[in-house]
């Protein structure tokens, strides 16, 4: 039997007890799979006295994070603070500085600085996991790096948000506006500290932006990738998704493509039929396709204690079997730069807007989007509300820059009250 594996865990939130929860409950497990008994050494977190529902005898308390990633008796400094940047990056740095591997749930401290911390890892022999900080307990990092390694990755795909999924399928299934599934959400305590960082789309992003790094070589690039949250998904635009086939969903997509790496993660509207259409609740999915294996879809839950814990404890696991890969799959040196592409792929695109109940109002904007390129597929006209026509327009496969050329002009056309909503109709 190896000499045993000593943990040290900062951040006893939600996914921290969960992770002393399972290293009791299944100890005698976890040493049979790994061959090496796995202790906890230490601990930090913000709250000394906080009641958290389980003991913490026998473990040295460290007030400071960093003094606890540097303690010669730790072997894994387990990070689950979260935060792109303050204790939990410090505290990380200090920790592959001082010979400890990393293992994290920190999707935005690796979104925004993951390149840097891959290089470092690298640098001292050390490794950074990450399994929980995408899709909760999904093994699509796992999946990517490991069982895939073999493909060339052409799409990677997803809903990675659960709850924007909670509130648009609630949004659907209840005919509630989303302002007060909003609040439903908040007050069940589904939604961050900043809820913007759920609906407008920023977690999520993180999320792609670490995948598609692992999936096409490039180098974590958070802040080229396309955002759009569902603030603006009202419940007409669900109905009349609904009546089209269509299912609307916070939709992450990224490809390689000719002009450079697409990241995109916005509304969408999919078939309802789909495996992404029917998914509900805060439930997880992610969609790979790669050259060799076609498509893979994973599902499950992208969050809470026990998901969340089961992937920290899948990648100490990894490290008590001596199984050590890349940060992102391959040297960090070896990644490439990203050249940024912006919806360079045709898909046909919904258009909500409200036209002015005149004669020749929907003659104008014809001729705008014509004017741009674009085509129309298919248009609804629902009843006049007072003295405005609401109008859904499916347009033929486009670009969305000549799409965004219509919409500003439609400004000039006179007719158009407010700004349309233009959602993408993605193929899955």
């Amino acid at each position: 039997m190896s000499e045993p594996l000593r943990l040290g865990i900062a951040g006893l939130g939600t996914v921290g007890v969960g992770v002393l929860k399972i290293l009791r409950r299944e100890a005698a497990m976890l040493t049979a799979r790994t061959g090496r008994e796995i202790t906890v050494s230490a601990v930090s977190a913000r709250n000394r006295g906080k009641d958290r529902g389980v003991s913490l005898d026998g473990y040295v308390w460290e007030d400071d994070p960093v003094a606890l990633a540097a303690r010669d008796d730790i072997d894994i400094f387990v990070e689950l603070m979260g935060g792109s940047d303050g204790p939990a990056k410090a505290a990380t740095e200090a920790a592959l500085k001082s010979g400890k591997d990393v293992v994290t749930a920190n999707k935005a401290m690796l979104a925004v600085h993951g390149q840097a911390l891959a290089e470092l890892a690298e640098g001292n022999g050390r490794v950074i996991r990450y399994e929980a900080a995408v899709a909760g307990g999904i093994p699509v990092v796992k999946a990517l790096t490991e069982g895939l390694a073999g493909n060339r990755i052409t799409r990677v795909m997803g809903v990675m948000n659960g709850t924007c999924n909670y509130i648009l399928t609630r949004m659907q299934s209840s005919g509630l506006p989303y302002d007060e599934v909003f609040q439903e959400a908040s007050d069940l305590g589904y939604l961050e500290a900043d809820p913007n960082l759920d609906v407008g789309g920023i977690d999520a992003g993180h999320k792609l932006a670490l995948l598609a790094s692992i999936a096409f070589g490039t180098r974590v690039a958070f802040d080229a990738m396309e955002l759009e949250g569902i603030g603006r998904v009202t419940i007409d635009d669900i109905k009349a998704a609904a009546d089209m086939g269509f299912r609307i969903k916070l939709l992450g997509v990224s490809q390689m493509t000719g002009r450079g790496l697409e990241q995109r993660m916005a509304p969408c509207l999919v078939p309802a039929a789909s495996p992404i259409g029917q998914l509900e609740g805060g439930t997880n999915m992610v969609v790979l396709e790669g050259d060799a294996v076609g498509q893979i879809v994973l599902r499950g839950a992208g969050a809470g204690e026990g998901p969340t814990a089961s992937a920290v404890l899948g990648d100490i696991c990894d490290i008590a079997r001596n199984f050590r890969l890349p940060v992102f799959g391959q040297p960090a040196g070896t990644l490439t730069d990203v050249q940024p592409a912006s919806s360079t792929t045709p898909a046909p695109y919904y258009v909500r807007l409200a036209l002015q109940d005149k004669p020749g109002a929907l003659a104008k904007v014809a001729t705008v989007l014509g004017e741009a390129g674009v085509s129309i597929h298919r248009m609804r006209q629902y009843d006049h509300k007072g003295g405005r026509a609401p109008v859904l327009i499916v347009t033929h496969k486009t670009q969305r820059s000549a799409l965004d050329l219509a919409i500003a002009g439609m400004a000039g056309t006179g007719v158009v009250e407010g700004d349309p909503v233009a959602l993408r109709i993605e193929s899955v």
